[in-house]
C-alpha cells in the first residue's frame, strides 16, 4: 500500500512508522515488537460497548514498544498530525506512564516518532554522526 498517494493523517503516519520498522527490523530485532493499541476510531454503541467490557480505556498511547532501554521499561509514544492537540485522557495517561517508568512522547508526523524510536533504541543509520 502507497501511504504517498492518500491524504496525510495521523493514521498514514502511524503506518510509515510501523512499515520502518519492519524494514528495519533485520539489523534492530527489537523492532518487532512495535505495536499499535487500537482505541481510537469510531464504533456503533454496541461495538463500542463491548469493547469497553474488555478493557478498552481512553486516552492509551497509539504505540508500545515494550523494549526496556536507558533506564525505562517500555516507550509509548501518542500520534498526532497537523493541528491534533492531546485530550486530558491521553495526557493523564502520558504522565501516569512516565510515573511508572517508561519513556513517553507526543509525536507530529512519522519523522518525530522515528526520531524518538532511533534514539531511544541507539539507532545511527547511514550517514548519521549524530
Amino acid at each position: 500500500m502507497s501511504y504517498y498517494n492518500r491524504k496525510r493523517s495521523e493514521a498514514t503516519e502511524q503506518e510509515f512508522i510501523i512499515s520502518w520498522c519492519r524494514l528495519l527490523e533485520p539489523r534492530y530485532p527489537e523492532l518487532k515488537w512495535i505495536y499499535h493499541i487500537p482505541n481510537g476510531g469510531s464504533r456503533n454503541q454496541i461495538e463500542a460497548a463491548h469493547l469497553k467490557a474488555q478493557g478498552v480505556k481512553a486516552g492509551v498511547p497509539d504505540l508500545c514498544l515494550p523494549v526496556p532501554r536507558g533506564g525505562f521499561h517500555g516507550l509509548y509514544i501518542e500520534m498526532k498530525y497537523g493541528r491534533n492537540k492531546t485530550t486530558g485522557n491521553q495526557e493523564e495517561w502520558l504522565e501516569a506512564l512516565a510515573k511508572l517508568g517508561y519513556k513517553t512522547a507526543v509525536c507530529y508526523g512519522a519523522e518525530e516518532a522515528r526520531r524518538v524510536i532511533k534514539d531511544y533504541l541507539g539507532i545511527k543509520e547511514a550517514g548519521e554522526t549524530t
